[in-house]
């Protein structure tokens, strides 16, 4: 077997693994969404910047603000999930860039002094670390609906200020009854994968 990662684990990461579109009543913890951060919290990004930031909707007055800026297909599914996440890049990142990159700490001034060149950096790592979120949802044995169905500059100006970018909304719980849709297809190896 070339995967070291038991076969199990990819069932439960990969291949098993949907996007789940109803939810039991089952509630999510803050330990669950702990243990999740803690974990995906070690995925590469650039300079280690790390801009993703998460927002967890609980409050049913949290969640109605949210669901107003939803796609109407998503909408109910936000209104019922346990627990809903904003995910948003952080496009003041590189305040933090001394402690988190401590072995080069002029990295702040010397590559991201000007917002433009953030604001890029933030999107594309941001969205590599929600990935791995979902990754994680799906390592605590939960089920994530991400989605991008929405009104981004709402949300933005509902729960979040011009320095924060909202990269998706996702739905996270126990999967409910006929949560799933048909599998998609899948490209395959040859058609993805090019030697030179």
């Amino acid at each position: 077997m070339p995967l070291a990662l038991d076969p199990a684990a990819q069932d439960l990461l990969f291949r098993e693994a949907r996007t789940a579109n109803t939810f039991t009543d089952e509630p999510v913890t803050d330990e669950q969404v702990q243990a999740i951060y803690d974990l995906v919290k070690f995925g590469p990004t650039a300079f280690n910047q790390s801009p993703l930031r998460v927002i967890l909707v609980r409050s049913a007055e949290g969640r109605e603000r949210l669901v107003q800026h939803m796609a109407e297909g998503n909408q109910a599914k936000t209104a019922t999930a346990p627990l809903v996440a904003i995910l948003a890049a952080d496009n003041e990142f590189h305040e933090e860039l001394p402690a988190l990159l401590p072995h080069f700490p002029q990295a702040k001034d010397a590559f991201f002094s000007e917002r433009p060149v953030r604001e890029s950096a933030a999107l594309l790592n941001a969205a590599l670390q929600a990935a791995y979120f979902i990754i994680g949802v799906r390592a605590a044995g939960l089920a994530a609906g991400p989605m991008t169905g929405c009104d981004a500059a709402g949300i933005q100006k509902e729960f979040l200020d011009d320095d924060h970018t909202p990269l998706m909304v996702v739905n996270i719980g126990k999967p409910g009854e006929d949560a799933w849709f048909p599998r998609s297809p899948r490209l395959s190896y040859d058609e993805v994968v090019t030697t030179v």
